[in-house]
């Protein structure tokens, strides 16, 4: 299984590139999901944490499909609703693009329309989606059998939610909340990078 750690716009640009800083190296990918920030403070941003010895192969970007065709980042994540997943692969084949979605039947349309990996969810009860319900993890089974592609799980993903995750095949999970609302990352971070490495 991959680790995502997903920021979650919530600190300055300074206090999550250390953040990220911190983490990179037991993680796999960050994505800089920062949707309150300038585009400019998303680019010292990304400029800050790939200076401080964060490799640019482990970078997502959230939707700014510009800021990473500026900035040489080679993987845009695309929101359901964002730009076109095909065209975006069209126009630009040698990046790596991903989707979120939210259902089986959205996963498979964003396979057919180029997506390299999809992180679904919200899998479990989750404090950035308050009054939404879960939408379970059933619906990975369903994707773990038809595409062929990676699928993130995201949404309430905790320790004790985790084990439910690996037991459905995912590929990965993609956690918010549980790094950057922690007083230390690091050590919560290494937490779930051994839990799911003991799983391999």
């Amino acid at each position: 299984m991959k680790l995502i750690a997903v920021t979650d716009g919530c600190h300055s640009v300074v206090a999550v590139a250390e953040k990220i800083i911190a983490i990179k190296d037991v993680i796999d990918f960050v994505q800089i999901r920062e949707k309150s920030k300038s585009v400019q403070e998303i680019v010292t941003l990304i400029e800050y944490i790939v200076n401080n010895g964060v490799k640019k192969e482990k970078i997502i970007i959230n939707d700014r499909l510009d800021v990473a065709l500026c900035l040489d980042i080679p993987t845009v994540h695309l929101p359901e609703h964002g730009l076109p997943l095909r065209m975006v692969k069209q126009r630009y084949p040698h990046m790596r693009v991903g989707c979120s979605v939210h259902s089986f039947e959205k996963a498979k349309e964003a396979e057919r329309n180029g997506a390299d990996y999809v992180i679904y969810g919200h899998c479990f009860k989750t404090k950035s989606k308050p009054g939404l319900p879960p939408n379970g993890i059933e619906p990975i089974v369903h994707m773990k059998k038809e595409l062929s592609i990676p699928i993130y799980a995201i949404g309430g993903i905790t320790f004790d939610t985790l084990q439910s995750i690996q037991a459905v095949k995912a590929d990965g999970v993609a956690l918010m909340s549980s790094i950057f609302a922690s007083d230390d990352p690091y050590s919560t971070t290494k937490k779930f990078s051994e839990a799911i490495y003991d799983e391999k």
